[in-house]
């Protein structure tokens, strides 16, 4: 309902021409005070989606979020094959660990876990594949791929960063009285061509990767010593030249005719005596690792004149 009200300097009733002026007047009003409305519906509907869109957000890996809202990936049953180095971690015993805890102290160590996890993988550019309880699955080379080298070296240097985390938040959490025993992950990785891509039904479907290389990584994971890195071979041929290792015996694998070639990362924590011959820096724009140990006289030298003339062109 809606009244309009008319003020007139001179008494007398009102003409033909005024009265259509009159209405088209309360007409024009009627459809700015509609357009508000609709107006107050599309804001209310925009943050109504707004709030949809952040809560959907933090159920899907922060790449395919983006795709799809950007409208560069349809939901539709397709798959490709790339590349890939694949992760696999969980944590050792975490069935014990879970009949010793309170399911709230339970939740918050898993958690806490979790979350610090996926900052140092979101950190590092890895695609979340899924969480399976205290498992994760994470991969690089897909959506986007820097070089199946580099790939490789930001799954190792990720799983490194994770492990000494780790380390970190068990004696931290040993120091406060919430654990007792070892709270430690396994971790393996694999490269390898993999199919890639949205699998299930029309109705229903799982952005994900599968195929042997998977399984493998799967298989080097339940393999792993507590609190290490194992490799394949292809993933160290890869990182080989800066990373130190144990080349571990070959292991039978279910699904695998043959045996399996293993090397395991001996550089993981801090204050390791293996570790201290490792210099290892990562910063947006520039990584920088070098192997005292490995390096001879000479290939030092070489490596302080590369240096210098890294230091010269930052300084221009």
């Amino acid at each position: 309902m809606g009244a309009l009200s008319v003020l007139r300097h001179s008494t007398g009733s009102l003409d033909k021409e005024q009265f259509e002026i009159l209405n088209t007047f309360a007409a024009q009003a009627n459809i700015a005070l509609d357009n508000l409305h609709l107006l107050n519906q599309m804001r209310d509907a925009n943050e109504t989606l707004e709030n949809v869109s952040r809560q959907l957000a933090k159920y899907m890996p922060p790449q395919l979020y983006d795709s799809i809202i950007e409208g560069d990936r349809q939901a539709a049953i397709a798959s490709r094959r790339r590349k890939l180095t694949v992760f696999f971690s969980d944590i050792v015993d975490f069935s014990e660990i879970t009949d010793q805890l309170e399911a709230e102290e339970l939740t918050h160590l898993l958690n806490t876990y979790l979350s610090e996890m996926s900052r140092i993988a979101q950190k590092h550019g890895a695609y979340f594949d899924k969480f399976i309880g205290d498992a994760m699955m994470l991969y690089f080379g897909e959506p986007d791929s820097r070089g199946a080298q580099e790939d490789a070296a930001a799954c190792v240097r990720m799983a490194i960063e994770m492990q000494r985390r780790l380390d970190a938040l068990q004696k931290s959490w040993q120091g406060k009285g919430l654990i007792d025993r070892p709270f430690r992950s396994r971790i393996g990785i694999n490269t390898g061509y993999c199919t890639v891509g949205n699998f299930g039904s029309e109705e229903r479907m799982d952005y994900t990767a599968i195929g042997r290389e998977v399984n493998l990584a799967a298989r080097l994971e339940a393999e792993c010593d507590p609190g290490g890195i194992l490799l394949s071979a292809e993933t160290y041929s890869l990182v080989g030249e800066w990373l130190s290792v144990e080349e571990r015996a070959p292991v039978e694998m279910k699904g695998f005719k043959h045996p399996i070639r293993t090397f395991a990362a001996t550089a993981i924590y801090a204050g390791d005596t293996a570790s201290r011959s490792i210099l290892h820096k990562d910063g947006t724009g520039f990584s920088v690792t070098v192997d005292l140990e490995r390096m001879t006289s000479s290939a030092r030298l070489r490596a302080v004149r590369y240096l210098q003339s890294v230091i010269s062109e930052l300084n221009k």
